[in-house]
């Protein structure tokens, strides 16, 4: 068990399991956790943020029936361990539905990928060049940039979970990640331009990212977008760059293939395993091992290992994602999605990496195929209403497509549309899979998660747009 005894020991671990079920509990769990970060910012060639934290804790979980009870304190000595245990289990004594959270105050699967290099490890210094080169980077892709903000972040999360099923495991997650954010001025007024790498990699990211092309991705993105034309409204095909598109699928499909959803019936595919919810083109996999993408990991936060979870194969819905406490009210295992952002936080059912599957169309016949339409090469945040399917979400480059070729840059406009009936619409998928990293918020917590698709076409989303073509 690597890592786990730095956080608390076995010993330890055996009696706050066993005073959480003092009182009766069906069930308890111990997770703690220790986080270290280092995050730079270099704003118009300034270093404004230069800061180290670290944040240690662990919350005990302690099921009575349909009641939940859970603690956390700051405090990991067996002294504070067992104060959160107890009062845990007398929060889930007092009955009634839902859960509660009490604060309390107080001072061994394999990895998806192993780490190279450690961040912790590496100057700081060197992390403020790789920001600097980025801006100059930036700044020489046209005297049109006016501003240029580039950050870097990396992160150590080592976490031990235990619970009264006998699970004892750890894991050791390591993150880095760098952005660059781009304004430019013209005489259409100030574009902005935005792009990111973030992998679940130590600082061996840089041999495989290149900082001066991130900065020039996110310039160009800002320049193009000076030329650009109002974007047209009404309803059109879309195609929508590999990569980039996978934040839509996650937030207007995977949000409502949560098991927390479906059993609240609030999601529009509730009840419908084993029905036609998507093109036969369409195979949606949440998968929590994909190597070093964001949502990758070797257990979850309740301690069962990350595995791949088929949602939609060829258009028929064939199972949720579920996290512990559902998957065990309904007799059956966890898929591996019990996720939380701290210890100070209960786990929920979330997604992990969440894509597509590849297709079989050339790229580029696929776009030559599509006589009009807009051509998305980045998607931004959107909105989605689980119970409906109903979504929008904006784009941040987009073109237009004439004759079958990419021409005319266009400004920001919204995707409107429905999850499931985007999903019947899909009738072409490339074979050029490529994946991107994001950050999912629910119920005001957040993870880090993947998201990917091959190039792709939709026959019709309604485009928000400015032009009234």
């Amino acid at each position: 068990m690597p890592g786990a005894a730095v956080l608390v020991e076995t010993p330890v671990i055996e009696r706050v399991l066993a005073a959480a079920l003092r009182r009766g509990g069906d069930f308890a769990e111990l997770f703690a956790e220790d986080r270290r970060s280092t995050s730079a910012v270099l704003d118009d060639g300034k270093v404004e943020e230069l800061s180290t934290g670290r944040d240690r804790g662990a919350g005990v979980r302690v099921v009575v029936g349909e009641t939940t009870g859970y603690a956390h304190t700051a405090d990991l000595s067996e002294a504070g361990l067992l104060a959160a245990a107890d009062a845990a289990a007398a929060v889930a004594r007092q009955g009634g539905d839902g859960a509660r959270v009490v604060g309390l105050e107080g001072s061994w699967p394999a990895r998806p990928n192993e780490v190279v290099v450690f961040p912790e490890g590496v100057p700081k210094a060197t992390k403020i060049e790789l920001l600097a080169r980025a801006d100059a980077a930036a700044r020489s892709a046209g005297s049109a940039v006016s501003q240029v903000s580039a950050a870097y972040g990396d992160s150590r999360r080592r976490i031990l979970v235990a619970n009264s099923d006998g699970v004892l495991t750890s894991d050791d997650q390591v993150k880095t990640r760098f952005s660059v954010s781009v304004v430019a001025m013209g005489d259409t007024g100030m574009q902005t331009g935005y792009e990111t790498e973030a992998r679940t990699v130590g600082f061996e990211l840089f041999d495989l990212v290149d900082v001066e092309e991130v900065a020039a991705t996110a310039a160009g993105r800002a320049l193009s977008k000076l030329l650009a034309r109002p974007a047209p409204s009404g309803e059109l095909p879309v195609v929508l760059a590999s990569g980039s598109g996978g934040i839509l699928f996650h937030e207007a499909c995977g949000h409502g293939l949560e098991a927390d959803h479906i059993a609240k019936d609030v999601s529009v595919y509730a009840r419908q395993v084993g029905e036609q919810v998507a093109s036969p083109l369409v195979t949606l996999v949440d998968d929590g091992t994909v190597g070093p993408e964001w949502g990758s990991f070797a257990v979850d936060d309740e301690g069962h290992p990350a595995q791949r979870n088929v949602l939609i194969e060829n258009g028929i819905l064939t199972d949720y994602l579920w996290d512990y406490l559902r998957a065990r009210k309904e007799k059956r295992q966890s898929s591996g999605n019990g996720r939380r952002q701290s210890y100070r936080h209960l786990p929920m059912v979330r997604m992990t990496n969440t894509f597509l599957l590849n297709g079989t169309e050339d790229p580029a016949e696929l776009l030559a195929q599509t006589p009009s339409g807009v051509f998305v090469a980045k998607l931004g945040g959107g909105q989605v209403n689980t119970a409906t399917g109903d979504f929008v979400f904006g784009t941040t480059e987009a073109y237009l497509i004439e004759n079958g070729r990419i021409t005319e840059p266009l400004r920001d406009a919204n995707l409107i549309g429905n999850g499931p009936e985007i999903l019947r619409r899909i009738d072409a998928v490339a074979n050029d899979f490529a994946m991107g990293p994001g950050t999912c918020g629910k119920d005001g917590q957040s993870v880090p998660v993947g998201c990917g698709q091959a190039t792709l076409r939709i026959t019709g989303v309604t485009i928000g747009g400015t032009s009234g073509e």
